[in-house]
Order: structure tokens, then C-alpha cells, then sequence
């Protein structure tokens, strides 16, 4: 796997589960990095299954949401499936506001989102 600065990834069998290292996501660089190396483990690490778990973003710009339904799209062309975790109250609501919660399979725990790939833990 690539170097990463702005994420970790463990892979738990076919899956890429990403952890972010940042906890303020809104810099247009820091956005485009993230996607990049989110993006990388579909195209590089060939990843079709992928959990983003946001234990610890306190604050996700707008642009990261267009990286995040671009990523979605990604995903579902490769036949694979994303889900999210760990988002803060604020972060879920932004989600909830613009209809995005209809669009992601969000999850309120790594563990339920581990679960739903047929993960035990």
C-alpha cells in the first residue's frame, strides 16, 4: 500500500477500513488529499469494500462531500460497497439536512459497520 498522510487503512479481509488522521477536514488541499489516497485503495490497492470511519472529524467541508458521493459512485461501479461510521452529531446532521443520509449507508459504530459486511469482531 501507498504512503499515507492524511489516512490509515487496515484491511480486514476484502475490505479497507480508513480511519482519518485529521480532525478538520475543510482545506480544499487536505480535501483533495484524502481523496486521493481514499481513491487509491480502489485503483491501486483494488479495494471494493471500503468502511470511513470518522471517529474524531469534528469538521467536514462541502467539497468533502462531493469527494465522499464521487468515492460512493466509485465503489458501486467496482460492484463494492461503502459504508460510514463514527460521525459526530453535526457532521450527521449536515447529512441528514441534505438528503445524503439516504445515499450512504451510515452506520453509528465500526462495529456495526464491520457487522454489516458479515465481519465479526
Amino acid at each position: 500500500m501507498a504512503d499515507r498522510r492524511r489516512i490509515t487503512v487496515s484491511a480486514v479481509g476484502d475490505l479497507a477500513l480508513v480511519r482519518f488522521l485529521d480532525r478538520k477536514i475543510v482545506d480544499p488541499s487536505n480535501i483533495e488529499e484524502v481523496g486521493d489516497e481514499i481513491f487509491q485503495l480502489l485503483e491501486k490497492d483494488k479495494f471494493k469494500n471500503v468502511i470511513l470511519n470518522f471517529d474524531g472529524v469534528e469538521f467536514l467541508g462541502s467539497a468533502a462531500l462531493n469527494k465522499l458521493i464521487m468515492m460512493d459512485k466509485k465503489v458501486k461501479a467496482a460492484a463494492g460497497k461503502l459504508r460510514l461510521c463514527a460521525l459526530r452529531a453535526e457532521i450527521m446532521e449536515v447529512f441528514t439536512i441534505t438528503k445524503l443520509s439516504r445515499v450512504f449507508d451510515i452506520k453509528k459504530t465500526e462495529a456495526d459497520a464491520l457487522k454489516a459486511f458479515g465481519v465479526d469482531i
